[in-house]
């Protein structure tokens, strides 16, 4: 399974910690969406940062098409 992580709210103003969260999983600007491997380490910071993101889970011949 995939992880489809979109950013909907803007980091700023929020942690050091959690923008820097927000970078390592590779989103740059609002609404860009990325596509992770579903693991307890990418579960982690998204957990750290969910008030920011939206987090679908897709099959992974979507997450390769796009």
């Amino acid at each position: 399974m995939m992880l489809k992580i979109t950013l909907k709210r803007s980091p700023i103003g929020f942690s050091e910690s959690q923008k820097r969260t927000v970078r390592a999983l590779g989103l740059r600007k609002l609404h860009q969406t990325v596509y992770h491997r579903d693991d307890p380490s990418i579960r982690g910071m998204i957990a750290k940062v969910a008030h920011l993101v939206q987090v679908e889970t897709v099959p992974e011949e979507e997450a390769t098409t796009q």
